[in-house]
């Protein structure tokens, strides 16, 4: 039973899953950090606001005396998060492996060479129709070419 665990834990997939868990968090504080003190301010700047989670908040009255605050500014905040997330996902990541797999199989090909594609139809039934031109064409009138010429017996009286 631990043999079983060891060998799952010690699985390479799991330890590359551990260390994207590890680097995600890290980066999800420096994206944070991105978004609230440089991002937030700005967008807060264009509403005169000090930041959007102060923006569009509505105030509704409860039933306990303490009015309820709804902060539509917080959820745009958080949007603007995603998209960072999102966008530098993409460009820091998504674009530079699909180049290095674009290279990695332009090189492959080239120390393969030119594959040999099969034959297409149109080559084949070409083959054969030339095939064809070059057998003996006599014409057999409808018999098989093997078939013996017999007269047939006359009758004796």
């Amino acid at each position: 039973m631990l043999k079983g665990f060891k060998e799952f834990v010690l699985r390479g997939n799991v330890i590359d899953l551990a260390v994207a868990v590890v680097i995600g968090a890290a980066f999800s504080a420096v994206v944070t950090s991105l978004v609230e003190n440089i991002f937030n301010p700005a967008i807060g700047a264009l509403f005169k606001t000090e930041s959007l989670k102060t923006l569009w908040v509505v105030t509704i009255p409860s039933t306990d005396g303490d009015p309820a605050q709804i902060a539509f500014g917080a959820v745009v905040a958080a949007v603007v998060q995603f998209l960072l997330v999102a966008a530098v996902v993409y460009f820091a990541l998504i674009i530079p492996i699909n180049y290095l797999k674009k290279v990695s199989f332009k090189k492959k090909v080239e120390e393969v060479g030119p594959t040999d594609t099969p034959p297409t139809e149109l080559e084949l039934l070409t083959e054969i129709r030339d095939l064809l031109a070059n057998v003996d064409n006599t014409p057999t009138h409808g018999k098989h070419p093997a078939a013996e010429t017999v007269d047939p017996p006359k009758p004796t009286a």
